[in-house]
């Protein structure tokens, strides 16, 4: 069953000018493919949350400002530092297998066997990369399409198929 979710992307982190215009620290290798093809809403908390949409985007790469409807002064642009940037997304998009909520994560192989638990993610040049905890070891999992079959947020759990020499 496909279910919609509030995803984080970005979390504003100071003014930049005088017009209502912030900049945002990215939580995501792929923010900027969502945050201009997907409905916005900020918030403290998902749950604390709303709708809106961005108005105005100025300059390139880490320099970039962004002013969202109805904030149109420093003083508005103030109140947001803090907030979090959220866009939906299904239990199908890919963006979910580098969340957040997966550390902790117990990962399986597709055979049902126990490999270990997922400590941290890493955003690598070619891919992002699982790093399990084995015991005292730890073991870097590419997150591509052909290892990674399954990622189930809600029950804590990755289902890994390992390619000949991935555990060594």
């Amino acid at each position: 069953m496909s279910e919609h979710r509030l995803f984080p992307i970005a979390r504003i982190t100071q003014v930049a000018g005088l017009k209502g215009e912030v900049r945002m620290r990215p939580l995501s290798r792929y923010f900027e493919e969502y945050i201009d093809k997907k409905p916005i809403y900020l918030g403290l908390s998902e749950e604390y949350s709303r709708e809106t949409r961005i108005v105005q985007k100025v300059g390139l790469g880490k320099r970039v400002r962004f002013r969202f409807d109805g904030i149109d002064s420093r003083e508005e642009a103030e109140s947001l530092i803090g907030q979090t940037v959220f866009v939906p997304v299904d239990d199908q998009d890919g963006i979910i297998q580098v969340s957040e909520e997966l550390i902790g994560s117990m990962v399986m192989t597709d055979s049902g066997v126990y490999i270990g638990e997922l400590t941290e993610i890493l955003w690598l040049p070619a891919n992002d990369v699982y790093v399990i905890r084995q015991g005292t070891k730890e073991v870097l999992i590419p997150v591509i399409p052909e290892i990674v079959k399954e990622v189930d947020l809600d029950e804590g759990v990755i289902v890994i198929h390992p390619m000949d020499g991935l555990m060594d």
